[in-house]
C-alpha cells in the first residue's frame, strides 16, 4: 500500500462525507504517526484523528459511526483483512480509552478464570478488539486465550490452561 496515495483517498472520502453530510468536524491524516514504545496491539500506518463539536454522532452508540467511515475507508482502499490495522480512525482519544478498557478486563478475567478455575466469555467483539485481549494475556502462562463463533457473534473465552471441559464445550462464564 502507498501510504500518501492511501491518506489522499482518504482524505477525498472523508471531505466528501463531512461536506454533504452536513457534519460540523475537523480531521486530521497521519501518515506513520509516532506511537508510545510497548504498543504491539496496534500499530497503524495512517491515523485520521476527528474532532469537532459533532463529535459525538461519531461516538455514539459505542462509536458505531466512527467504525462505519473506518470500514468504508478500509473497502474502499480494497485493503485485505491482514492489513486493516494499517488503518486507524480515532476521535478525542477514544480508541486508547478502548485499549486501556480491554486490557484492564482482559486482567479481571483472567483473576476470575484463576479463581473460579472455569472459562470466562466476553462479549461478541471485533477482531482488533479481540487481539488486544490475546495480546493482554498472552504471557499469562496458567491461562489461554480462544476466539470461538462466527462474525458478528465470535468472541473470546479465556481458558485455565490445564482446562479439560464436561463432554464438549464449556459453559464459559461472561462478563456482566
Amino acid at each position: 500500500m502507498n501510504k500518501v496515495a492511501a491518506a489522499n483517498k482518504i482524505n477525498e472520502f472523508l471531505q466528501a462525507v463531512v461536506t454533504h453530510g452536513g457534519l460540523h468536524l475537523k480531521y486530521r491524516i497521519i501518515v506513520d504517526p509516532p506511537l508510545p514504545e510497548n504498543r504491539d496491539w496496534e500499530k497503524p500506518e495512517i491515523l485520521v484523528d476527528f474532532a469537532g463539536p459533532d463529535s459525538a454522532l461519531l461516538l455514539d452508540r459505542g462509536g458505531e459511526l466512527l467504525r462505519a467511515l473506518e470500514l468504508i475507508a478500509l473497502e474502499m482502499l480494497r485493503l485485505p483483512s491482514a492489513e486493516h490495522e494499517k488503518i486507524c480512525f480515532d476521535c478525542q482519544n477514544r480508541r486508547t480509552m478502548r485499549i486501556q478498557e480491554l486490557r484492564t478486563a482482559a486482567n479481571v478475567a483472567a483473576e476470575k478464570v484463576r479463581k473460579t478455575g472455569t472459562p470466562y466469555q466476553f462479549s461478541p467483539m471485533s477482531s482488533r478488539e479481540r487481539r488486544i485481549v490475546h495480546l493482554a494475556l498472552r504471557d499469562e502462562a496458567d491461562l489461554l486465550t480462544e476466539s470461538e463463533g462466527e462474525g458478528a457473534h465470535r468472541c473470546l473465552v479465556v481458558y485455565p490452561k490445564d482446562y479439560k471441559g464436561g463432554g464438549g464445550k464449556p459453559a464459559p462464564r461472561t462478563l456482566s
